[in-house]
């Protein structure tokens, strides 16, 4: 199945890897995947409480094909300054994954519910900033328009999901932390944008969903 599949096909095959929207609580507190999966001697030996986060991978449907709704974060925040990230963020009391996704895309780059029709949950991500993320993936309908909010974001852009979904573009690189460590994490490089950490490791997840294993 590829970006080019009619929309009706894409959306129900693209479904059935997925998680139901409504099975998101029942996945609270379990990651499938993390910032340590290339890094396992780093895993914190006990457990401690994760925040519930979430981000929306929008897939907007253009005449070349699928492509996903990302972001590069404000040079002015305190954490992940100038990153590239998918919209989204922490999850409020009460709310769903999905409805942390669809408000804090609108709250981020302006982006109406509206114009969003949800498909599933991938899979939970764990950060090591202590985040527990559940991404949830959404077709994007043609017609909307997006103001970052600056604040929060610097940009907004799309880059082709063909892209995002071939295990070639991934690479494996390193970098040195502040406490001396050396940590392993997916990156990849498309028209001079660098996407790499948690958002790399989370579209590599959802790649290893929807063409790790053959799915009916």
């Amino acid at each position: 199945m590829n970006a080019h599949t009619p929309s009706e096909e894409l959306r129900a095959w693209i479904g059935r890897h997925l998680d139901p929207l409504e099975d998101a609580e029942a996945a609270d507190g379990v990651a499938g995947r993390s910032d340590f999966d290339l890094n396992p001697e780093q895993f914190p030996p006990t457990a401690e409480p994760l925040t519930p986060a979430s981000v929306l991978v929008g897939l907007v449907e253009r005449e070349a094909g699928l492509s996903v709704i990302l972001t590069r974060r404000a040079d002015t925040l305190r954490r992940h300054t100038g990153q590239v990230a998918l919209p989204g963020g922490r999850r409020d009391p009460g709310e769903t994954a999905w409805q942390t996704a669809l408000r804090e895309a609108h709250e981020e780059i302006g982006l109406e519910p509206g114009f969003v029709s949800l498909v599933g949950l991938s899979t939970p991500y764990r950060t090591g900033t202590g985040y527990l993320i559940t991404p949830v993936v959404g077709f994007v309908r043609s017609g909307f328009t997006l103001v970052p909010n600056p604040d929060e974001v610097a940009e907004i852009f799309e880059t082709p999901f063909g892209f995002l979904m071939d295990p070639k573009n991934y690479q494996q690189q390193e970098r040195t932390l502040p406490t001396g460590e050396t940590r392993r994490f997916y990156a990849m490089t498309h028209e001079n944008q660098y996407i790499w950490g948690a958002t790399a490791g989370m579209l590599r997840a959802l790649y290893d969903r929807l063409y790790g294993a053959a799915v009916a």
